[in-house]
């Protein structure tokens, strides 16, 4: 396989995560505004939005995504309706963590539900923000190369005599 063709693998891999980032941040969106329109929430649709922005950012995202509901829901509602964004984000979040979003990386990237739960921690704990930053994409590639072999690759073709 040439360089060029390494890349263009690599891409696709990439295009593969991105877009199961994708699906998972817009669920995660949708399950907040659900969420803050029940509880009432002022700017739910704002809300919603940021959070499944800021779903990109792992694993300090979903805590940011928690400060604005529940700044305006305490600010608007009290201490109920705070209380209620702060379940709705356990809620969000372990629904999220542990079901949505390994299903979307299985389906789109095909990466295995355990890899997208253990991996993450184990190169969090190895090298810290960076390993978090980079397990997903990383999965990504190394299952589009695991798989390769099951597919047509280019050079298993017999060779062509003139």
């Amino acid at each position: 396989m040439e360089l060029d063709e390494h890349l263009r693998f690599i891409g696709r891999a990439l295009k593969d995560w991105f877009v199961a980032r994708l699906s998972d941040s817009l669920a995660l969106g949708v399950m907040w505004w659900v969420a803050l329109r029940l509880a009432h929430v002022p700017l739910a649709l704002l809300w919603a939005v940021l959070a499944g922005l800021l779903q990109f950012v792992p694993h300090l995202g979903p805590v940011l995504s928690v400060v604005g509901p529940g700044g305006a829901a305490a600010i608007s509602g009290g201490e109920d309706r705070f209380f209620l964004v702060l379940v709705a984000y356990v809620a969000i979040t372990v629904v999220n963590g542990l079901l949505v979003e390994p299903l979307f990386f299985k389906r789109v990237a095909h990466i295995p539900i355990w890899a997208s739960l253990l991996v993450p921690i184990a190169l969090g704990l190895a090298f810290s923000f960076w390993g978090l930053v980079l397990a997903a994409p990383l999965l990504a590639v190394y299952y589009a190369y695991w798989r390769r072999p099951a597919q047509n690759r280019i050079d298993q073709r017999p060779p062509q005599h003139r």
